[in-house]
């Protein structure tokens, strides 16, 4: 397992960069899923505005305006955290070892590296503004396509939907977060530990769906080929998150696995794994392990499910992306994905560990719940859009 991208690079590539312990692997991988979420997404959109089927929208904006007091301000708050925490990480880690998740949540840093990156960012926005400076500013109307606000829609799905995982996380299982706020008070837990660990995928997507939804309606983007346009990235998103979890080895895992491989030349790992140095330290203490953080591993072999999710998910976005120009009523293709997206999680639950509610002496897991509510709402959505075209092209008709 790689913790961090110090560890990655070190086994990889056999080089000792202390300054990429502050790069999360899961973290990274996050981010990879958003990019390519961002560029399927920006790629969607172009074809249905080309095809007619996604509009422009005018906005009125002012240019030649000097850079403004509150943009130099941005500008300098930005760049000195930038410095002060980032620089100043790499120049403390030269010579001391530093935990990069305490280092973010604590006030050390380097206050020469904050002010000087501050101090750049703010002259290149005048540099910026001052080129384009006019004697008499003046108001003009632009265009303004929907793959225009591709990066406005990443950021609001990014953090909406992190607070979303997060707030799932906590009423799945209460009990655990209570416990490491207890931890923390204690001192046998940093704070950082609870923020970026323990998220719930179907929290994140719900949130993020709807901060989306606000978002398109405000700037006018019709609702189900925005949708549409979204589905092949979300697939392809939660592939590649789900890299970041086995990667990490971030608790995602399945239930103990000591049958017998069924294949022979099956690699072990790919089978029965005992996620060793995951980044969550559960299990037993790894034999000749000195490092402070990471050195445990699950003392049974568990079902790598994050790994058999990759997989599974790759296959139904190219099945996604395949089909995709043959869904010609809007809204299906995204209602494809849900029943796609719920089938795939309700049975890889069946394997994996998580917390089970006791429900009419059933004990369903939250993600069960609600990828079977997700197949549903598909399907009901899919033939209610059927209808609903049939019903408009009938009407039609008669008015001929």
């Amino acid at each position: 397992m790689y913790p961090n991208l110090y560890y990655a690079f070190k086994d990889l590539f056999h080089v000792d960069w202390g300054f990429l312990k502050f790069v999360n692997s899961f973290g990274f991988f996050v981010a990879l899923a958003f990019i390519g979420a961002a560029v399927t997404l920006s790629m969607e959109l172009k074809r249905r505005e080309r095809d007619g089927l996604l509009n422009s929208e005018e906005q009125k904006i002012i240019v030649g305006k000097p850079a403004s007091l509150s943009e130099l301000l941005i500008n300098f708050v930005i760049g000195f955290l930038l410095g002060y925490k980032f620089v100043g990480f790499f120049i403390a880690n030269r010579g001391q070892e530093i935990d990069p998740r305490q280092y973010m949540f604590s006030s050390s840093g380097n206050l020469i590296a904050g002010l000087l990156v501050g101090g750049i960012l703010v002259f290149l926005k005048y540099r910026e503004k001052s080129k384009s400076k006019l004697k008499d500013p003046e108001e003009r109307v632009v265009r303004i396509w929907p793959h225009d606000r591709v990066g406005d829609m990443t950021f609001f799905a990014f953090l909406f939907g992190f607070l979303g995982a997060k707030l799932f996380d906590i009423l799945e299982s209460p009990s655990d977060f209570i416990e490491s706020i207890r931890a923390v008070n204690r001192g046998s837990q940093d704070f950082a530990s609870i923020i970026f660990s323990g998220l719930t995928f179907y929290g994140g997507l719900i949130c993020a769906a709807l901060a989306i939804w606000v978002y398109a309606r405000k700037h006018h983007i019709g609702f189900w080929e925005l949708n549409d346009s979204a589905a092949p990235g979300l697939m392809l998103s939660y592939a590649i998150g789900r890299i970041g979890c086995q990667v990490s080895g971030d608790g995602d895992w399945g239930i103990e696995n000591m049958h017998p491989k069924p294949i022979s030349w099956l690699p072990e790992w790919m089978w029965s794994y005992h996620y060793p140095h995951n980044v969550i330290s559960k299990g037993i203490n790894i034999p000749g392990c000195f490092d402070a953080q990471y050195c445990s591993q699950l003392p049974v072999g568990v079902y790598p499910t994050p790994f058999y999710e990759t997989v599974m998910c790759l296959i139904l976005f190219a099945v996604i992306w395949r089909l995709r120009k043959k869904f010609t009523i809007p809204g299906t293709l995204f209602a494809f994905y849900l029943i796609l997206n719920g089938v795939e999680r309700f049975f890889i639950e069946k394997i994996r560990v998580n917390v089970k509610y006791d429900f009419l002496g059933i004990h369903p897991t939250q993600a069960e719940i609600i990828s079977f509510l997700l197949v549903i709402i598909g399907a009901v959505l899919w033939i209610w859009l059927k209808k609903r075209k049939i019903a408009g092209t009938n009407h039609a008709r008669a008015v001929e």
